[in-house]
């Protein structure tokens, strides 16, 4: 938890309670419906909470600014997002329901009510985001094939709609074609942390 007060020192008292209340929730739900490896659950504010708030360093959301989290897991990087953007709309979702109790568990405990965590496919979500993020849950190029129909063309943000994909290791094959449209943030210019060393976050205009 010092990490995320040493690096966002700016939280007020009932985002540190949040951010606090994580590491006994998901260590709880942890033992019920494993969604965080046994040996990572110990690392968890460095490799999961602190991996998400890297998006927090590349954008500050405007209020209303509605975000689609594709294939959340038990939820990252969109609870931690959502504790840090409280004004801003969530939608998590995942193909796997047990996950979902998860994210909607902790999203209760948390009282956070700009998160909506969903059982479904991102191929059959239907309403427009203004940004699509997510955690490496398949290549790039992949992900932003199935998604772009979901990003809303309309920008009010300082950056424009598109995705926001934290990913790490060699990727360079998967940005063939957007090159241009695309802006590579290391994680290790926000974090002194090993962990995060080849770790970046893309972002992709769409329009």
């Amino acid at each position: 938890m010092h990490l995320i007060e040493k690096y966002f020192p700016n939280l007020n008292k009932s985002q540190i309670n949040a951010f606090k209340q994580l590491g006994s929730l998901y260590t709880e739900w942890n033992e019920k419906i494993n969604v965080i490896s046994r040996k990572d659950i110990d690392k968890l504010y460095t490799h999961h909470v602190l991996h998400s708030l890297a998006i927090a360093k590349v954008i500050q959301f405007v209020p209303d600014t509605r975000i689609l989290d594709v294939g959340t897991g038990g939820g990252f990087p969109g609870i931690p997002l959502a504790i840090m953007f409280p004004k801003t709309k969530f939608h998590l979702i995942d193909s796997i329901g047990k996950k979902i109790t998860v994210v909607n568990g902790v999203a209760e405990a948390l009282k956070l009510e700009n998160v909506r965590g969903e059982q479904i496919r991102v191929e059959s979500v239907k309403n427009k985001y203004d940004f699509i993020i997510s955690r490496a849950v398949t290549r790039f190029d992949k992900f932003r094939t199935i998604t772009r129909k979901n990003i809303n063309s309309e920008h009010n943000n300082k950056l424009k709609n598109g995705i926001l994909y934290l990913k790490g290791g060699d990727f360079k094959e998967e940005l063939t074609g957007v090159e241009k449209k695309i802006k590579l943030y290391n994680i290790s210019d926000f974090f002194e942390d090993s962990f995060f060393e080849t770790k970046k976050v893309i972002h992709l205009a769409i329009w």
